[in-house]
């Protein structure tokens, strides 16, 4: 392990939404060397509408991730209330986040997406960094049987409210460039970790960025998948052992140095720990969630400084 310093260890995030936002909650308490590598195939509501009325990346899920690592003093919690603040309006600002205009006008001033989130990032006072994970919009593809015949459906907002068992997704452009930030963060990173988050539109798509997913299969560093903690639309009835094998089944060469779980979601366990060592990893089981569906963030960043300092 390298020396961590001060600021404690360097630990690259990837997901979005909510998910990432839960991680990045719980990271903040442990260190300051924080890069969200964050989804960008969103395309519906107001990130989807300035997507297209502007062809930038969509900058909700960015938004959410600065928006975690925000500084706690009344600074940076004025500007994360002002950041997430959405407009209801009879016209057409209704819907729209104040960050996301606020991080589109940077954009459009400075030409550079990660300049802009950077500067963003100096406004809320950050603990961390947020990167794009690629460097272009992203457009998502899911693959879902219906009566024994494979069917695709087009589009992240579409996916993520089928409520039809997914077997599969993919991105267009297919080969997208991953930002060189990304890929120097993962490199000299200690750990890098995956979830919780929206199954198939927010953890998954990162391994499907090749230069991110070879980036992270051949990183010193150590490797950490956070499983749900109950069903949505995207996974129905998947067991946390069928989200431990779908993570593997789109990214085979990456092994995993650890799974971990609330106790809640073990369901069978032996099928679980079965699913873990196929990637390589062990199973830690840590209470980590404050409701059915959402980890705590006290405990979250328990459960990661027992895998920082034992694995």
């Amino acid at each position: 392990m390298r020396d961590i310093g001060y600021a404690g260890r360097r630990v690259v995030a990837f997901g979005g939404g909510h998910g990432l936002y839960a991680t990045l909650s719980a990271l903040r308490i442990l260190t300051r060397n924080i890069t969200a590598i964050v989804t960008v195939a969103d395309d519906g509501g107001s990130s989807g509408r300035l997507r297209n009325e502007m062809e930038i990346l969509p900058p909700g899920d960015l938004r959410m991730a600065l928006s975690a690592l925000c500084d706690d003093s009344q600074w940076g919690l004025t500007w994360r209330s002002v950041l997430q603040h959405r407009f209801t309006t009879s016209g057409e600002l209704n819907g729209h986040s104040l960050g996301n205009l606020l991080i589109a006008a940077i954009w459009q001033e400075i030409g550079d997406p990660v300049a802009g989130l950077d500067l963003v990032g100096q406004l809320l006072t950050t603990h961390g960094r947020v990167l794009p994970m690629s460097a272009v919009p992203l457009s998502l593809t899911a693959h879902i049987e219906r009566d024994g015949v494979v069917e695709t459906v087009h589009g992240q907002s579409v996916i993520a409210k089928l409520g039809e068992a997914i077997s599969q997704v993919s991105l267009s452009p297919a080969n997208p460039p991953a930002r060189p930030e990304a890929l120097r963060a993962i490199d000299e990173a200690d750990w890098v970790i995956f979830g919780p988050g929206s199954w198939y539109t927010s953890v998954i798509p990162h391994l499907l960025v090749p230069e991110l997913r070879g980036a992270v299969a051949h990183t010193a560093a150590k490797r950490m998948l956070v499983v749900n903690l109950a069903p949505d639309l995207e996974t129905r009835a998947m067991s946390s052992a069928d989200l431990v094998r779908s993570f593997h089944a789109h990214a085979p060469d990456m092994a995993l140095d650890i799974v971990l779980v609330d106790p809640s979601v073990v369901g069978d366990h032996a099928d679980l720990r079965e699913a873990v060592r196929r990637c390589g990893a062990e199973l830690l089981v840590w209470p980590v969630k404050r409701d059915v569906a959402k980890h705590d963030p006290l405990t979250l960043a328990a459960a990661l400084r027992e895998a920082f300092e034992t694995a």
